[in-house]
Formats: C-alpha cells, structure tokens, sequence
C-alpha cells in the first residue's frame, strides 16, 4: 500500500497533527511572579512568613482569604525572592520580618510558586539571575532625595512637563548644586514632591514649590529607563523601593541594661499635637541613668521595642513586652518633629532605618519561647522549621 506524500505549502503552513510542536511546560523555564500587596491603615497583608532551617528561601504559607496577600497574587508554597526589591535570604529572616513590618501601605514580592522553584533548584539555576532577568533592561530604583536650599543657587534644579506626556515631569540640574549633591541626576522623572503626586499638581504649583518653597524639599524621583522598565512591569513607583538620600531626623536606636534603679524613663501614652492620635512617649528621663546614657531625650516618641513596631499597642501591652525583656532593651525612637515629618511626607518612619543590634538573642537565634510581641509576630519551631506570622498592625 502507498501512503500519501506529505507536502508543505507555506501558505497553509503544517496542517500535520503530527509535526505541531507545542510548548512543553514541563521545559519552559521557571519565571518569577511580581506580587504587589496593598493594606488599609491597621490592616495585616493576612500571610505567613516560613523560613526553614538550612535553606535558601523564605516560604509563604497561610495565605488568607480575601485579603490584602490573596488579592496581590500570593499563593501557599511561594518562595520569596526580593522584598520590595532587597534580596530575600532566609539567613536574614528577622531582618525581611522588621522590612515587612515597617514598610507601610504597600509591599512588592518577588517569588517563585512552588513547583517552579523546585524546578530551578533541581535545574541548578541561580535564583539571583532568574530576578534579574525578569525586571528587564533599563531596571533601577528610584531615589528619595532630601534638598535643602542653598541662599544663592536655591535648590538647583528646575522642573519642566515632559512633551506630550500629561502629568509627567521631568528635573534638570545645576552641576553641582544643591540637588545633583543630593542624589537628583540630570532628566530624571519627578515622581512626587513632599510627599504630593507630580501628577497632580499643575506646573504652577510645582515651579512655585521649587523656586519659592521652603528651606527644603523631598523628591522620589527615577531615570526615564527605569521609569518606563516599571510601566512594561506594571510595578509601580514607590518610596518603598527607593534608595534613601540622607532624610533629616532619623529614628536612634538605645540599647539598655537595667540599672539599680531600673532603666530610668517613664513611658506614657498622650495625645500628638491636639489630636485624637495617640503615642507612645519616652518622659522624666533621670539624670545618670541608663536612658539618659544612651541619649534619651524628653519627649522622645516610642516606635519599637525589641525590633518590633509598637505605635499601633495599647500602652498597657508596651509596658508589657518592655518588661518581658528583663534587664535589656533595644528601644528605637525619634523626635516628634521627626514623626511629624515623615508622617507629612507619608512614610512610615521606620522605612529606611537599619540597624543589626534590633533583634535580642531569641529572634536572632530563631529560639523564640515567648515571642516579644505575641499578637505581632507568632512562631513554632519544629521538623527544623521555624514559621513566623507577619501580622503586626502597622
């Protein structure tokens, strides 16, 4: 019997079922997911962080439903690549918790789901360069700048809308002035200023801020590259993924050990600047004590103990995990012209701080007993895992 000659016509194409080549999913390779979380104020991101001892990776698990982490994208079994775009290693896992915790209203999660990752892993790919490859060329970070005028150049830089581009602002330089000193470079995209969107502000008002504003000004601004690597990515531009640029009034960290007649302070709960917003703060600190050693001044607002943020606690459970430390402290504070500012530009005061000494031997150690804030971060150790619930209210 003589079977039929198979002919191919480029015009038909391969009409063959036999010679249809399809992907294969089980050679395609692993691509990282872009998760972007979005909280109301006092809302969890509503997941749990695992990392797992001797490994690589930190691991989403818990993912609840209907919220913030679900909706994002987020999935159980994820292993996390980047946090808001910082290199996540389970070796630092207490210092990707306290990034998390303070890194407000948004968060950025790059992550392999589960089987891609077992799939790199046993492929021998390096994780790092799977993260890279997916931000595409032209990737950066924006930058957030503090200028601070000069008396006779000003603020050396000058603002101009882009060509047909509504809402888009570009930023141009005096060499060596006073933005260029503080990281702004020459065409760079103007994001916002003073925490306002450059989107929403007329051109009037933004010239009217740059030349005849106040002793200073805080720009998040980006490269035009990065700007339109993120518009393909669909990540948008935020302070959380920025690289700081030397912001005024940063949060100090005091480490202290219990004297004879205690640490010397006394902690109250008051009323911010006439409002109904209430905070922690750091009162009556006496002369020689260990408060006063380590620089603690009247009036001091409270942000963490221990690590762990603490402006959302009643004062009853502060006082609580204070004294759960025994005879040493880490407390991080700032002043309240400080909080007021971040909070005018609405940044989370502890975004940009670091600082190694945060954690006590438990968290550092991953042996966790009492965890220093129950209802903010909770752990199990066990089968060399130790899993930890990010839920503090920030």
């Amino acid at each position: 019997m003589e079977h039929p000659r198979f002919t191919f016509n480029p015009k038909e194409g391969i009409d063959n079922p036999a010679l249809v080549i399809s992907d294969d999913p089980e050679h395609q390779s692993p691509r990282p997911t872009l998760c972007h979380l979005k909280r109301l104020e006092g809302q969890n991101f509503g997941f749990l962080l695992r990392a797992h001892h001797g490994g690589q990776r930190c691991e989403v698990g818990g993912v609840a439903a209907w919220s913030p982490a679900q909706r994002g994208g987020l999935q159980d079994g994820d292993r996390v690549l980047e946090v808001n775009e910082d290199k996540a290693h389970s070796g630092d896992f207490w210092r990707i918790v306290r990034k998390i915790q303070a890194c407000g209203l948004h968060l950025i999660l790059l992550v392999l789901r589960r089987d891609e990752y077992e799939q790199a892993e046993s492929l021998g790919l390096d994780l790092q360069t799977l993260a890279r490859s997916s931000k595409g060329d032209g990737w950066s970070r924006p930058r957030l700048c503090h200028v601070s005028r000069d008396p006779e150049c000003g603020l050396g830089m000058t603002v101009a809308p882009v060509d047909g581009q509504k809402g888009h602002f570009t930023v141009n330089t005096l060499p060596g002035g006073p933005a260029e000193k503080a990281g702004v470079r020459p065409a760079d995209r103007l994001i916002w200023i003073n925490g306002a969107p450059a989107s929403s502000l007329s051109r009037s008002t933004l010239n009217k801020t740059v030349e005849r504003g106040g002793a200073s000004v805080t720009v998040l601004v980006i490269d035009p590259e990065g700007e339109s690597c993120r518009v393909r990515r669909k990540t948008p531009v935020l302070p959380a993924l920025a690289e700081c640029r030397g912001l005024p009034h940063a949060a100090k960290t005091m480490r202290l050990v219990k004297g004879p007649d205690g640490f010397g302070f006394l902690l109250r709960q008051e009323k911010l600047g006439g409002s109904q917003r209430r905070v922690h703060v750091l009162r009556e600190v006496e002369e020689g004590s260990p408060a006063q050693a380590e620089l603690m001044e009247d009036g001091d607002l409270l942000l963490a103990v221990n690590g762990t943020p603490v402006e959302s606690l009643e004062h009853d459970d502060v006082v609580k995990e204070i004294r759960r430390s025994g005879d040493e402290v880490v407390l991080t504070a700032m002043s309240t012209r400080g909080r007021d500012f971040y909070r005018e530009l609405g940044i989370p005061p502890l975004l940009f701080h670091q600082d190694g000494s945060l954690w006590d031997e438990r968290q550092q150690t991953g042996t966790q007993g009492d965890t220093p804030l129950r209802d903010a971060i909770t752990g199990t150790e066990g089968r060399g895992q130790t899993v930890t619930q990010i839920s503090q209210e920030l």
